[in-house]
């Protein structure tokens, strides 16, 4: 296969000044992309103290190697802010192809130690976050007819996690945002995925656990460890979600470690009773959670549509 490039595309990455966000923007500078490396700079716990420092590094680092990129600080958590971000990315470059939402903080409690000021912050960078960064980007690619959005989703929303009820519960939404999104987006060449990455950065070592517990799991240590879940092991399954050529439009890629999958959400076959009553529930109950043969709809009419197929073939 030839290069994947991005020549003349424009790209505004979230969260860039470290971690995941750094090597998706330094992927996309390197294959040709002008990006905007967008960072406030704050720790990872919150906050909104703005510190340029990190996307400046980045964006030398990019410039270093011969790429072209400018450095934002204004946090995703706000709508002037992600307003803003969007305009001076458009401003500075001349448009804005792709988007890609990873700025992301991290609270993990047990649902009845987490307080409101707690749970609160967690769904502002990641929810609101997300919609108040693509909603003006959204209306420009849709102004040109084309773009490219990959928001950051995660297995503890797909799948749940011990300890991290904000934070699942935000990376859930996300997912079912990027599937209205992608539908309703189609039809102006605007094609949005999700991510869902697991990578050891300096957000995630509450969640994987320190370097010795992650060793003992693995078998891997030192550098080996660092290259093998470092987050530059994600970022082509990303970057390539921000291609033209990707056709996926509404899925989700779980990815870490050099492993890439399809993440999705399916519905078994279930079962159908004309006068359904709470006993026939409680004794098919394996019959209903039975997964032979299901399916994975593309949107909620298709669920439907399984039951409107029942009714035709009783007719």
């Amino acid at each position: 296969m030839s290069e994947l490039r991005f020549d003349e595309r424009v790209a505004l990455v979230t969260g860039a000044g470290g971690g995941l966000g750094r090597e998706h923007a330094l992927l996309l500078a390197s294959r040709g992309a002008a990006v905007m490396v967008n960072d406030l700079g704050s720790p990872t716990m919150g906050g909104q103290d703005h510190d340029a420092t990190p996307a400046e590094n980045v964006v030398a680092e990019i410039r270093a190697l011969g790429g072209i990129a400018s450095s934002n600080s204004d946090s995703v958590a706000t709508r002037d802010g992600a307003e803003s971000m969007v305009s001076a990315t458009i401003e500075e470059f001349g448009g804005l192809d792709i988007v890609i939402n990873n700025a992301g903080i991290i609270r993990n409690r047990t649902f009845l130690n987490i307080g409101e000021y707690e749970f609160e912050p967690v769904l502002d960078v990641h929810v609101k976050g997300c919609f108040y960064v693509t909603r003006p980007a959204y209306e420009h690619m849709k102004s040109v007819g084309y773009g490219r959005i990959i928001n950051t989703s995660s297995g503890s929303g797909l799948f749940g996690s011990f300890g991290q009820s904000a934070y699942s519960a935000a990376k859930a939404a996300i997912y079912g945002f990027t599937r209205t999104l992608a539908i309703e987006g189609a039809r102006y060449g605007i094609h949005v995925n999700a991510i869902a990455p697991g990578a050891l950065t300096r957000m995630t070592g509450d969640v994987l656990g320190d370097d010795g517990e992650i060793a003992d799991m693995t078998g891997l240590t030192g550098e080996d460890l660092l290259m093998q879940l470092g987050p530059q092991q994600v970022a082509p399954a990303v970057v390539y979600l921000a291609h033209e050529t990707c056709a996926l439009n509404g899925e989700t890629l779980s990815a870490s470690g050099g492993r890439v999958a399809r993440a999705f959400m399916g519905v078994t076959k279930g079962i159908y009773e004309e006068d359904l009553t709470l006993e026939s529930v409680a004794e098919r109950i394996e019959a209903i959670c039975d997964e032979t043969n299901y399916v994975v709809p593309d949107n909620v009419d298709k669920e439907m549509q399984l039951l409107l197929e029942h009714f035709e073939t009783e007719k």
